[in-house]
């Protein structure tokens, strides 16, 4: 009778009356259980389109005041000859190289925007949410001014006005596209996956 007991189960037992049994949790990435990962990841994107939306908002408004303020003036020092304002149109890549490229370079920053947008899917990192979205926002920033500013679409000139001593001018799209490029390396080299996956070479 015991015997009997034990297989089918008593009323009292979870298993017994045709009670399910639950579920068991499983191990995710953040050790919280598996029914975390969605929510988890979810963050991960929304820190990722915030930064990306916030380094856009901020070179788009920078850009607007220096074109309304800067442009056919005189320079403005901030550190003497060390560090200067002063607005110019840029027909290349960041930091006026490769002027004779325009639309090759509209098209690959097209390309960055898709990859990362497609990356966002595997996102469990923040610090890979907070570089890409530095790239989302740079990529986004430059691209807006490829896209309608004179000449024409694809072909339109970027603006930058930080104009450092001995260096190329530049604008905060490319600081932002840099600091996220540098950010990648190292968490490249720190074998941290965008997945939230350390790996060890």
């Amino acid at each position: 009778m015991a015997e009997a007991e034990r297989i089918i189960g008593t009323p009292d037992s979870p298993e017994g009356a045709g009670a399910e049994p639950e579920p068991e949790e499983t191990s995710g990435r953040d050790g919280q259980g598996s029914t975390g990962e969605r929510p988890r990841g979810k963050r991960r994107i929304a820190v990722l389109f915030a930064v990306a939306a916030f380094a856009y908002a901020l070179d788009l408004i920078s850009k607007m005041i220096v074109v309304a303020k800067l442009e056919h003036h005189d320079a403005i020092e901030i550190f003497g000859d060390w560090l200067k304002l002063v607005a110019i149109r840029n027909a290349g890549a960041a930091f006026g190289f490769g002027e004779a490229f325009t639309v090759i370079f509209t098209l690959i920053a097209v390309v960055v925007i898709v990859v990362i947008a497609r990356l966002a899917r595997k996102l469990y990192s923040l610090p890979w949410a907070i570089a890409l979205g530095l790239l989302l926002g740079g990529a986004l920033g430059n691209l807006t001014d490829r896209l309608f500013r004179s000449p024409g679409v694809f072909k339109g000139e970027v603006v930058d006005f930080i104009a450092p001593k001995h260096f190329a001018v530049f604008n905060l799209a490319d600081s932002a596209i840099v600091c996220g490029g540098i950010l990648i390396v190292l968490l490249s080299f720190r074998g941290l996956d965008p997945d939230g996956t350390v790996h060890k070479d």
